[in-house]
């Protein structure tokens, strides 16, 4: 398998998009899309929501092509879930 060649290394990426959605969008999101899914390009601010990961990934694709993207569920300290429950969110 062929090494991707990414602007960021997948820690500066998670960090930037946490950053990102800490400063300028969870506020203007979090009441009204709680549990839904928030796809971020994290260079340029611009974020999908959408139940669906795939489709709100989709939707911003097809706007910035070259986007970076980080996901989060809207609400939640993870995107997805194996087995048990959501747990809560210990700061």
């Amino acid at each position: 398998m062929p090494a991707l060649n990414l602007p960021y290394s997948i820690d500066e990426a998670c960090r930037l998009g946490e950053e990102i959605y800490e400063r300028d969008i969870r506020a203007k999101v979090e009441k009204d899309h709680f549990g839904e899914v928030l796809v971020l390009d994290i260079e340029s601010g611009d974020y999908e929501i959408d139940e669906n990961h795939l489709d709100a990934l989709t939707r911003l694709k097809a706007r910035r092509p070259e986007s970076v993207c980080y996901a989060l569920r809207v609400g939640y300290p993870a995107l997805a879930k194996i087995g048990g429950s959501w747990g809560k969110r210990y700061l």
